[in-house]
């Protein structure tokens, strides 16, 4: 008897906790329907609706970044799209000085020693 009173405030806490985080979550980062239609289905079914926001509506973060509206600040995140190496200054810099002491090598080495 205990158990089912038990189970049932863990369902609602679930479904509480739930309704707070589709109402937090900005309406960009909700997944598969728009955000007004998550509040409604989480706010109706709560316990199905629940289940549905948590596996398809809820936003999947990167572990270590911050929530937004979660308190922390939020992680900067790295860009991942691959630069075109022309663009990056810093590579270019280093091909240069790269050729440059190949060269200075090459001319040095033509005596027949080579030199390090």
């Amino acid at each position: 008897m205990m158990f089912s009173g038990f189970v049932g405030l863990i369902a609602i806490a679930v479904w509480i906790y739930c309704f707070v985080d589709v109402l937090l979550t900005p309406e960009q980062q909700c997944r598969n329907l728009p955000k007004l239609a998550w509040v409604f289905i989480v706010l109706l079914f709560a316990d199905i609706g629940s289940i549905a926001w948590l596996i398809a509506g809820r936003p999947w973060v990167a572990k270590g970044a911050s929530r937004p509206g979660g308190g922390g600040k939020p992680v900067a995140r790295k860009r991942t799209v691959p630069m075109n190496p022309d663009d990056d200054e810093e590579f270019l810099a280093s091909l240069r000085a790269r050729a440059e002491e190949q060269r200075r090598r090459a001319r040095g080495s033509d005596g027949g020693e080579d030199k390090v």
